[in-house]
């Protein structure tokens, strides 16, 4: 038995890392089952940190067991494996490196005097009203005799740094997006291969980024500051030991003359290919309260390259058509003379005159209009190579305003996003179906770079809600964990000292009359929703305690929510002990988005509580408060959280028995909820479930669920009636998940109505929150599901009008996979269960059976 697939703290190979303790993961391939394991590990100088010697055990993770790795330390750990016959395989290896001492493990408080650099900065006086040129910084040194060098680098901006002109590291948009004011984020790189002996030369651009730069939907600026700022950390390391260092300090040379003449993340750049930065003035000093910390998660980096077919509108313009909507940049490559200029604007769509246009990626009034993700290009003499730098854009087409003769061949559109590994992969019978989950693949990807976003064109915000409903289908199709992370530390980053959690994290750009919203149910919950989501699929009890506190801390302000009294509350009639866990207060989005036909959004909705929908949520955190306490060994706490969920569903049953909010509706949402939380007693029970089958009927078998339902309404309808389940999964017409595909959608629509929704506030075409459906491609359609440590329940549950579906999932224990096919008899089965682990299996109509590691077949009649 060999291990595979070897990670630390879900990584691979990472450098830079601030965990002096961190968790070692592996997988096993070959043989049934792993008896025992060891591990041994040491620094690149060949020193012993740790030997597990041989544990006997078949968990395949390990919790570091030597001394705490001192900081700066590359550590090869191996790991073998006995099987079950106590047969040993060979030793496999990977490796870590921590990074900067910032006291952040160990609690030893070491300040910036660990970097022994100074943050620098241009030198010049920011003005919050203007927009600067790229800022240009240079050092020359010299090397020789080099064993190993890393630099250490973060900024107040983003960077990009070049060592003797090759790229460090292939982090697109560093550090990465955080509330600089709380948290900023640096990165290690090894960049030993880039020096050579004698003179080097060390440069970094510095840009606006997300700090100072368009942060929102209406592109606020000045947002986390108005001075960027750079640090840095180059440090080379010879044969016999002795440490060299080249810092940040006010010796770097700086310009900002370069060719990058504006910078902005949506907004795009404007370059001049003729200029040169000078490096003529020196850096400025200055100073940044927040200590770096390294981010333990993947980078944002470049994947797909996409070639463009040329197209002429109706009107004459010439547009690039890369036939996939993507999140990304440009690159081109074409002969020019000095002078000529390239004008390119990015967008998701033709209008329907078949013209380009960016007005449903726009907001626009009187004074500005944003984003604008363009790109204008003024030449040099002869051969001109670009590629953006510091910004990404939401496009399909690119509409392309020159004189500069070009091919379609001369560009080429790079897709950008977070370098999450994939783990879930769906095929089935059904064309649109396959389509879909493509999409929603698509659509996660254009919307995580760094941050899980609502949409990669006009906010770009970290909408907690779309990050609650979709993390539960993330951590099925990649490897979702420390990413949720670092979005759950941006979400505690926030939290108030009431417990009360944000809408939207980083909170750049958020405009102030929506500061009310923040707590709202349904978004500000990711707080718990996603740590318990992500215990549940990785078993990993490690995100809950440490989320614990500020967890406990919000389920408090939820709870002093309950039973109040609220000014723009609408009265429900309840009284007494009806209304005491009744969740009436505070301003909410409700369940957003429903189709315009079940329910026309306006301002109005945001301005008011919304009980049926927060009661719910607020049982349904409870519930799971309760499991998370219960899992941490505090079962008082847990019985404590019990209570008050059965309080709340208490007084939901009361309100759904009022007429303003009676279970006789066809709003489906509002029938999915209380039956997807198990809120009703069980006549309620009854007449929901009978209520929603007449609602879908009313409906045409069409989904009128919002945001927050949309991802319940299958599990709810399966348990009902499966046949029901598919026969809405299956619907083509507007609104359905089929529709987009079957409209030629490349990816997730915010809006079920795609452009053509009357609110133009949600007009996105990439937009993932509808693709949390995909989950229950893989836990119910196919029945795969984590059940415990190296166990799985396979329960799949075929039906509609499929010939097939499969599906396979690389979980933390090993790839799983369960498919169905329809035969003349019923249906056949084909599960496989990784090296090591075991698995419940129950086929309709038939009692669970025990598997073991392997591969079967299985045939059920119906």
């Amino acid at each position: 038995m060999e291990a595979i697939r070897l990670k630390t703290e879900h990584l691979f190979t990472p450098i830079g890392i601030d965990i002096a303790e961190p968790q070692l993961f592996w997988n096993c391939e070959g043989g049934k089952r792993q008896s025992a394991y060891q591990i041994v590990a040491s620094d690149d100088a060949g020193n012993r940190l740790w030997d597990s010697g041989k544990v006997e055990s078949a968990l395949m993770r390990a919790k570091w067991g030597g001394a705490p790795v001192k900081p700066k330390t590359k550590v090869l750990w191996q790991v073998r494996l006995w099987d079950e016959t106590d047969a040993v395989g060979s030793w496999e290896q990977s490796t870590f490196e921590t990074g900067i001492d910032t006291g952040i493990d160990t609690g030893i408080d070491t300040g910036i005097d660990a970097w022994q650099a100074k943050w620098i900065t241009g030198n010049y006086k920011a003005n919050k009203k203007k927009r600067y040129p790229v800022d240009c910084f240079r050092k020359f040194f010299d090397a020789s005799d080099v064993k190993k060098a890393r630099l250490y680098i973060t900024a107040c901006g983003l960077y990009e740094a070049r060592l003797n002109g090759a790229r460090a590291g292939d982090f697109i948009l560093a550090p990465g997006i955080t509330d600089y004011r709380r948290r900023v984020q640096y990165q290690a790189y090894d960049v030993t291969a880039l020096l050579k002996s004698g003179r080097n030369t060390l440069t970094v651009w510095l840009a606006d980024g997300w700090y100072r730069g368009s942060c929102g939907a209406w592109g606020l600026k000045n947002q986390y500051g108005t001075e960027i700022r750079l640090l840095a950390r180059l440090e080379i390391i010879h044969p016999d030991g002795r440490l060299d260092l080249i810092c940040t300090d006010e010796t770097w040379d700086w310009s900002n003359d370069g060719p990058i003449r504006f910078a902005d993340n949506k907004d795009g750049e404007i370059v001049d290919a003729s200029k040169i930065p000078s490096y003529g003035r020196k850096a400025k000093a200055t100073a940044h309260p927040v200590i770096p910390t390294a981010s333990n998660n993947v980078p944002v980096t470049e994947h797909e390259h996409l070639s463009a077919a040329l197209i002429k509108t109706p009107s004459g313009r010439t547009v690039l058509d890369f036939g996939q909507n993507i999140a990304g940049y440009i690159s081109f490559a074409l002969k020019a003379k000095a002078g000529q200029t390239l004008k390119l604007r990015f967008g998701e769509l033709l209008d329907e005159n078949g013209e380009f246009t960016q007005k449903n990626i726009q907001c626009s009034n009187k004074r500005t209009t944003t984003p604008l993700q363009q790109v204008i290009y003024t030449c040099k003499e002869g051969e001109n190579r670009y590629k953006t730098t510091f910004a990404i854009f939401g496009f399909r087409y690119v509409l392309v305003e020159t004189d500069v003769p070009f091919a379609a061949e001369d560009f080429t559109a790079i897709a950008v996003y977070s370098d999450l590994e994939r783990t879930g992969w769906f095929e089935s019978s059904n064309r649109l179906l396959d389509k879909f989950v493509e999409n929603t693949l698509w659509s996660a990807r254009n919307n995580h770079a760094d941050l899980p976003t609502d949409c990669p064109t006009r906010e770009r915000h970290g909408w907690s809600g779309d990050a609650q409903i979709f993390c539960p289908t993330a951590s099925f199709l990649f490897d979702y964990l420390p990413f949720a992370e670092k979005y759950l530390s941006d979400l505690y980053d926030w939290q108030k000292k009431n417990g009360c959690l944000p809408q939207i994290a980083p909170e750049g750009g958020t405009d102030f009359y929506m500061a009310s919203m923040n707590g709202s149910v349904g978004w500000a919950d990711a707080g718990v929703l996603m740590p318990y989501a992500l215990w549940k699929q990785y078993g990993d009890t490690g995100v809950l305690k440490k989320y614990l506190p500020g967890m406990e801390r919000y389920a408090r302000f939820m709870q002093r929510r309950c039973g109040r009294w609220y000014p723009t509350a609408r009265r429900t009639g309840l009284r007494s002990q009806d209304k005491k866990y009744l969740s009436n207060a505070g301003q909410a989005y409700g369940e957003w988005a429903e189709p315009e036909s079940v329910h026309h959004m306006t301002w109005k909705d945001c301005a008011v509580p919304h009980p049926e929908v927060a009661t719910a949520y607020t049982a349904h955190v409870m519930d799971c408060m309760a499991e998370i306490e219960t899992a941490l060994g505090n079962s008082g706490k847990a019985e404590g959280y019990r209570q008050f969920a059965d309080g709340c569903r208490r007084s939901y049953q009361a309100l759904r028995k009022t007429p303003a909010y009676s279970l006789d509706t066809d709003r489906q949402a509002q029938l999915v909820r209380p039956l997807a939380f198990g809120l009703l007693d069980q006549e309620q029970t009854a007449f929901a479930e009978e209520r929603l089958l007449t609602a879908l009927e009313h409906f045409g078998w069409r989904i009128g669920t919002g945001f927050l339902s949309t991802p319940l309404i299958l599990d709810v309808l399966a348990d009902i009636d499966i046949e029901a389940a598919y026969r809405l999964l299956e619907n083509e017409e507007m609104p359905g998940w089929l529709f987009m595909p079957k409209n030629g959608a490349t990816t997730v629509w915010e809006a079920w109505e795609g452009t053509a929704t009357e609110n133009g506030g949600i007009a996105s075409l990439n937009h993932y929150s509808k693709g949390a459906v995909c989950r229950w491609l893989f836990d119910t359609m196919c029945g795969i599901r984590v059940e415990g440590e190296n166990h799985f329940a396979i329960t799949p549950r075929p039906g509609g009008h499929f010939a097939y579906a499969k599906a396979g999932y690389n979980s933390v224990y090993g790839k799983v996979e369960s498919g169905w096919a329809r035969t003349e008899e019923g249906w056949k089965f084909d599960i496989t269960i990784p090296a090591n682990c075991t698995a419940a299996l129950t086929l309709p109509g038939e009692e669970a059976v025990a598997l073991d590691a392997g591969t079967y077949a299985f045939e059920v009649r119906k």
